[in-house]
């Protein structure tokens, strides 16, 4: 519920100058707005999450990752960084019991686990593992990037898209440990680059977004005789029939109430709204309409949805909508903010003053 909340918003960006690479805004609900409220000094915040807990946000930087307080008014305090003993990451989250973080690196092909510690800092890395193989020799699609890492919602298995080799690696989690063991793999087609996965909180549908073929695919999960099976059910498209050349899918979020999830195209600088059908997972495009910017890197509803941000990495903007999902339609609703280079947003709900 969403009714008499207040709200801060987390944007990650590239840091080009006074290094502050995350900025926190106090959201206003009522005329979708943001005010700037705070910023952390870090260096190329690549992408950030929050603990299911609610606690702690954690954050890529150039030398590794960073953990941070969530203060009560969502301020963000400092705890500790580790190091990922590699290249800068481009995605991390946590597993369901708050043990593990687990980071993609897309310019090394890596997959790093570190271990949590419960006052939520970063401790020591458990497994990495550098994915292995060859693509077609395109300009990116010919060695291993991993894209994205998620846990199942049961807390078994470690999803890893890697978006080079066209397919999601699924690694089982040994809890005591932190070592990964591959048992699956999820191939998509050829140059379709699965970039960003979400699973829904039931744990029964998961979505894998494409980059370079620009659509969804919908599979339904479940485990059986301690075996992971991801059945697909649903392909369908984040562009319009007609839409601009050489576009490319970038982000996937849920609705807060998981009643939507929306997606984006960079080239064709839309953004892509589903309905999902809880019953079988299948999802029902609403639409897909221009943000006003250039390269939407993520795009996310308002805690209520009735409004939409999107985060244009290229044009250095975030530009706000109002929202009519019954009807299909967006409109801009005031001018756009500047930002230099955002990548990822997160809303956060805080107690009123």
């Amino acid at each position: 519920m969403t009714a008499g909340k207040k709200y801060v918003a987390y944007v990650s960006t590239y840091t080009r100058g006074n290094g502050h690479g995350i900025k926190i805004y106090d959201v206003d609900m009522k005329n979708g707005r943001f005010t700037e409220k705070d910023q952390v000094q870090i260096t190329n915040s690549s992408y950030v999450t929050i603990s299911h807990d609610e606690e702690f946000l954690y954050s890529i930087t150039d030398s590794g990752v960073e953990s941070y307080h969530i203060l009560e008014d969502g301020n963000l305090e400092f705890m500790n960084h580790a190091s990922i003993n590699g290249m800068r990451g481009c995605y991390l989250s946590t597993d369901y019991d708050e043990k593990y973080l687990f980071v993609a690196g897309y310019h090394d092909g890596k997959i790093t686990v570190l271990r949590l510690h419960g006052d939520g800092s970063v401790g020591d890395i458990t497994d990495e593992i550098y994915l292995k193989g060859m693509g077609t020799v395109a300009e990116r699609n010919f060695r291993p990037h991993a894209s994205c890492v998620k846990m199942t919602r049961d807390n078994h298995y470690l999803m890893a898209a890697d978006l080079g080799m066209d397919h999601v690696d699924i690694y089982r989690l040994n809890s005591e440990t932190g070592k990964l063991k591959l048992v699956d793999v999820i191939r998509s087609e050829l140059d379709s680059a699965p970039r960003h996965i979400k699973m829904t909180k039931d744990g029964r549908f998961v979505y894998i977004v494409h980059e370079m073929k620009s659509y969804i695919d919908v599979y339904s999960y479940k485990e059986k005789n301690d075996n992971p099976y991801f059945t697909k059910i649903q392909n369908i498209s984040t562009l319009n029939d007609y839409h601009a050349t050489g576009s490319a899918a970038s982000a996937l979020n849920f609705s807060l109430d998981e009643q939507y999830l929306v997606s984006s195209n960079a080239g064709d600088n839309s953004a892509t709204v589903y309905e999902i059908d809880h019953r079988n997972g299948e999802l029902k495009k609403l639409f897909c309409l221009p943000v006003s910017g250039d390269y939407p890197k993520d795009v996310a509803l308002f805690p209520d949805n009735k409004h939409l941000v999107s985060l244009n990495h290229e044009s250095g903007t975030m530009t706000f909508f109002a929202t009519d999902l019954k009807k299909g339609l967006i409109v801009m609703c005031g001018p756009q903010i500047k930002i230099d280079s955002p990548n990822c947003i997160i809303f956060h709900g805080v107690p009123r003053e």
